[in-house]
Parts: structure tokens; sequence; C-alpha cells
């Protein structure tokens, strides 16, 4: 994975913003959100599962 510094970043957001707007980019930025945060539980509710023993 790259590493990503300061002017990347900058760069990164001033495209989104051009592409989506001011007013959109709250939205979209807490969806995304929203969305890495089901990802991380559903991570861990895999792991969880992995971890505890079977009974047969």
């Amino acid at each position: 994975m790259p590493n990503l510094g300061g002017p990347e970043l900058i760069i990164i957001l001033v495209v989104l913003l051009l592409l989506f707007g001011g007013k959109r980019l709250p939205d979209l930025a807490k969806g995304l959100g929203k969305s890495l945060n089901i990802f991380k539980s559903e991570l861990k509710k895999a792991a969880d599962d992995d971890e505890k023993p079977s009974e047969k």
C-alpha cells in the first residue's frame, strides 16, 4: 500500500470537492464512516466466531 503524505491527501480532497461539491461531501463522509463501522463489526464478529470451539 502506498504511503500518502500531506500533499497527496490535499490533492485528493480538492478533487473530491470538485467532483461532489461542498454540500454533498459531509454526507459522503458520513456514509463512508457508517460503512466502515459495519465492516469492522462484521470482521470482528467473524473472528470471534472462528475462535469459539464448535460443539458437536
